[in-house]
C-alpha cells in the first residue's frame, strides 16, 4: 500500500512538473510576474487585477509557451478601487485608499463597455504572495520541475560513472581494482556538500552546473555497490561458461552480469534521487543553486526564512513541506523495493 501511494504521488508530481505552465495561475516565464503592492499576503487573498494586453508581435510557438512559459506576458496592475467614466478608466493601485483616483487609462470608446468585463478580473492567490508579490503556488509548482530534473540528471550521471568504474573494478580486480578503490576512497572522504560547493564554484553558478556537480559526487555509492555485486556474480557458473565459450569481457559484463545486478541499482537510484533533491535545495538556499528568477524550493526558503520570526512562516514552511514529502516518498519507495527484491547488502 505504501509503495503504491509513493508511486502515485511521485508520478503525479512528475506530470505536474512537466506540464507546469498548464496548471499554474501565473504562466509568465519562471512565474515571475511581480506585484510589489500585494507582497507577502496570506493564502486565499483576492484582488481585482487590471490586465493590459501585450501588443508585442514577436512569435512564440504553442509548444514553447506550454513548456517554458509566456515570454511577453501581459502587464498586470492590482487595483484598490476603480470607476469607468466614458472612455476613461479611473483607478487607484492596491494599497492607496482614497476617494479620489490618481490614475487614469484612456479606452477606445467602442470597446469601453466591454473593457471592464474583459480586462479586469478578480484573482485569488491560493497560497498567497511572496515578498516580490509573485504567486507562491505558481513558484512552488515550478520548483517541482527543478527538483525532478536535478534528480533524473544527477542520478543518470552517477549511474553512468558508477556502473562503468564499478564494473571494471569488480571484474578485473588486481591493480585496476586498487586504483579505482583508491579514487573511491578519496572521493568518499570528502564531505558531499563541500565537494558539490567546490565543483559548483569551479564550474560557475547555474542549474546545469548543479546537475553535473551533484551527479559527479554521487557516483561513489553506485560504484561500490556495482563492484561488490560484480565480484559475486562473476564467480557463478554461467559467467565461467561464457568465458570458456570465448565471449568478450564487454559482452560478459553487459549481457550476463549486468542484468543480474539491476535490483540493487534501482534501490540505490531511489535513495540518490532523494539525496539529490536535498543537496540541490541546500545549494539553492546557500545561493549556489538555481539562480533568480528560476523557481526552486531551496531558493524560496532562502528568500523567506526570516519570515518565520515575523509572523508569516507559511512562505518558508510550504516549500519545506514539499521537499520533505517528495524525499520521504522516494525513501519509502526505496525501502519497499529493497524488502520486496530481498537485496542483501
Amino acid at each position: 500500500m505504501i509503495k503504491k501511494i509513493c508511486i502515485v504521488y511521485i508520478i503525479l508530481l512528475a506530470i505536474i512538473s512537466i506540464f507546469a505552465y498548464f496548471f499554474i495561475p501565473d504562466n509568465s516565464r519562471n512565474a515571475n510576474q511581480m506585484h510589489l503592492p500585494i507582497h507577502s499576503l496570506s493564502p486565499g487573498f483576492s484582488v481585482d487585477m487590471l490586465i493590459l494586453k501585450n501588443t508585442d508581435e514577436s512569435y512564440q510557438s504553442s509548444f514553447n509557451r506550454l513548456f517554458f512559459g509566456e515570454i511577453n506576458s501581459n502587464t498586470e496592475i492590482p487595483l484598490q478601487n476603480y470607476i469607468l467614466k466614458g472612455n476613461k478608466l479611473l483607478y487607484n493601485e492596491y494599497g492607496i485608499v482614497s476617494e479620489e483616483y490618481n490614475q487614469e487609462l484612456i479606452i477606445d470608446q467602442i470597446d469601453s463597455k466591454n473593457f471592464v468585463q474583459n480586462n479586469i478580473v478578480n484573482k485569488t492567490y491560493l497560497l498567497g504572495t511572496d515578498k516580490f508579490g509573485r504567486d507562491v503556488l505558481s513558484r512552488i509548482v515550478l520548483g517541482t520541475r527543478i527538483s525532478f530534473f536535478i534528480g533524473f540528471v544527477s542520478v543518470f550521471i552517477s549511474l553512468l560513472i558508477g556502473i562503468i568504474l564499478g564494473s571494471i573494478a569488480g571484474y578485473y580486480s588486481g591493480f585496476v581494482d586498487k586504483i579505482i578503490m583508491w579514487l573511491i576512497n578519496v572521493t568518499w572522504s570528502i564531505p558531499t556538500l563541500l565537494l558539490v560547493i567546490a565543483i559548483t564554484l569551479a564550474l560557475g553558478k547555474g542549474i546545469w552546473q548543479v546537475f553535473i556537480a551533484v551527479g559527479i559526487t554521487m557516483w561513489v555509492d553506485v560504484a561500490r555497490v556495482v563492484r561488490g555485486q560484480v565480484i559475486t556474480v562473476k564467480e557463478r557458473q554461467f559467467v565461467k561458461a561464457a568465458r570458456i565459450l570465448g565471449f568478450s569481457d564487454l559482452r560478459i559484463i553487459t549481457k550476463h552480469i549486468f542484468p543480474n545486478i539491476v535490483s540493487p541499482l534501482i534501490i540505490i537510484s531511489a535513495a540518490n534521487f532523494a539525496a539529490a533533491i536535498l543537496i540541490e535545495s541546500g545549494l539553492s538556499f546557500l545561493g549556489l543553486g538555481a539562480q533568480p528568477p528560476t523557481a526552486s524550493w531551496g531558493s524560496i526558503i532562502k528568500d523567506h526564512y526570516n519570515y518565520l520570526i515575523i509572523g508569516k512562516p507559511i512562505l518558508a514552511l510550504i516549500p519545506g513541506f514539499c521537499i520533505m514529502t517528495l524525499v520521504t516518498a522516494f525513501m519509502l519507495l526505496g525501502n519497499k523495493l529493497r524488502d520486496q527484491l530481498d537485496v542483501k547488502w
